[in-house]
C-alpha cells in the first residue's frame, strides 16, 4: 500500500497543477430559493429531518427534476441518510414557488463501512438506472484490524430507487489495491458499460487534490496507472475538490462545479472547470458562487456553500448546493455568461 501511495505521491509532486486560478470572487448567481428541514416532510421514515443540505439533482423529462437532499435526523452522532423527492416543475424551483416536498429515504447505512452515514450524493441516470457516488463515513477492515474512513461509494438505483448493488471503490495497480483514508467528491464523465472515466479526489500523502481516472464498474476499483491530477490547492486554499456531477457541454466538453477551501477564514467557496472526457482540464474560473447572506453564512458550518447538483435548462445554468451544512439554495445563472468567466488553458 505504502508503495503504491508513494507512486501517486510522486505523480502529484511532478506536475504543475497551481497558478491556474485567482483568489477573485465574480459571484454571478442569482439566488432563487432556499428549502429548510421544515420544507421537507419524511414519508417513509417517523421523524423529522434537522438538517438537510448537500443534494444532488436529476433532471427527468418534461421539464422537471428531484433533489436528493442529504438527511440528518439527530446530533447526537450526526448519522446521515439520502432522501429523494418527488417531481418538481423547474419553472416552480427557480421562480422560488416550492414551499413543502415530500421526501423518501433511499439510502442509509447498511454496511459498516457507511455505519457513520451516508453523505453527498452526485447521481447520473445510465438508462433506466441510477448511478449514486457518495461518502460512505465509517469502518474498513483492513491488515485484520478496523480503520476509520471516508470512502467513495457506488450505489445503484432502479427506476423505483431500490436499491440494487452497494459498494466501495479501491485503487488498483499491479494486482495490489489499497483504500485511501478519504476518497469522497467524484463524478462520472462518460460511463460505457463496465468502464467509466471519472473526476475524483483521493487523500494522497495527506494531501486532497482534484484527480481523474479510469475506473471498473464491476470491480469497483480506481486504476492507479491511470490516475493523473488535475488541478491543487493554490496557495491561499487548504484544500480543493469537485463538487458536482459532470454537465455535458459538447461531444467532448463537460462542466463540473469544484469547491475551494480558504485558509485565513474557513469559507467554502466554489467555481467551474470544463475537462474532456478523459478528465484533462480544459478551462477553469476563479470563484464565482461564494456565501453572501445570513442564511448562506451562517448554521452548522458557517461560510460554506457546497454544490452538488447541477443542470443546465434553456439558457440557465442550476446549481443547487449545500448552505452552512443545515439547509439547500437554488443558484441560477445565465449560462453564457458564466462561460465567459472561464479561461481556457487547452
Amino acid at each position: 500500500m505504502l508503495k503504491l501511495e508513494e507512486k501517486l505521491k510522486r505523480k502529484a509532486a511532478r506536475c504543475a497543477l497551481k497558478n491556474l486560478r485567482r483568489k477573485d470572487v465574480d459571484d454571478v448567481f442569482e439566488r432563487c430559493l432556499y428549502l429548510f428541514p421544515q420544507n421537507f416532510k419524511v414519508v417513509n421514515y417517523p421523524r423529522e429531518p434537522v438538517a438537510s443540505f448537500n443534494p444532488a439533482i436529476i433532471l427527468c423529462r418534461d421539464e422537471e427534476i428531484r433533489i436528493l437532499p442529504r438527511l440528518i435526523f439527530e446530533y447526537y452522532t450526526y448519522v446521515s441518510s439520502i432522501g429523494i423527492t418527488g417531481r418538481i416543475g423547474i419553472e416552480k424551483l427557480v421562480e422560488g414557488k416550492v414551499h413543502s416536498l415530500n421526501v423518501q429515504v433511499v439510502l442509509h447505512p447498511t454496511f459498516l463501512w457507511e455505519i457513520l452515514g451516508c453523505e453527498d450524493p452526485r447521481t447520473q441516470m445510465v438508462g433506466g438506472q441510477m448511478l449514486m457516488l457518495y461518502t460512505g463515513k465509517g469502518l474498513v477492515c483492513e491488515r485484520d484490524r478496523k480503520e476509520r474512513k471516508d470512502v467513495l461509494a457506488l450505489a445503484s438505483l432502479d427506476s423505483s430507487f431500490n436499491v440494487e448493488r452497494k459498494g466501495f471503490f479501491k485503487i488498483s495497480w499491479d494486482g495490489k489495491e489499497f483504500t485511501p483514508q478519504s476518497n469522497k467528491d467524484a463524478a462520472f464523465l462518460k460511463v460505457n458499460r463496465d468502464r467509466a472515466s471519472m473526476l475524483v479526489r483521493p487523500e494522497i500523502g495527506g494531501k486532497r487534490i482534484c484527480w481523474r481516472c479510469e475506473a471498473s464498474l464491476s470491480n469497483l476499483t480506481l486504476d492507479g496507472k491511470t490516475l493523473e491530477p488535475v488541478m491543487a490547492n493554490e496557495p491561499w486554499e487548504e484544500k480543493v475538490g469537485w463538487s458536482t456531477n459532470a454537465v455535458k457541454l459538447s461531444s467532448n466538453e463537460y462542466l463540473v462545479g469544484w469547491h475551494g477551501v480558504l485558509r485565513e477564514e474557513g469559507s467554502y467557496k466554489n467555481g467551474l472547470a470544463i475537462v474532456d472526457e478523459d478528465g484533462v482540464l480544459l478551462a477553469v474560473s476563479d470563484y464565482l458562487l461564494s456565501p453572501k447572506s445570513l442564511p448562506e453564512m451562517y448554521g452548522d458550518k458557517p461560510l460554506t456553500i457546497f454544490g452538488c447538483g447541477l443542470i443546465i435548462y434553456k439558457e440557465y445554468l442550476i446549481w443547487v448546493g449545500g448552505i452552512s451544512d443545515y439547509g439547500i439554495a437554488v443558484f441560477k445563472a445565465d449560462l453564457e455568461k458564466v462561460l465567459e468567466k472561464v479561461r481556457w488553458i487547452r
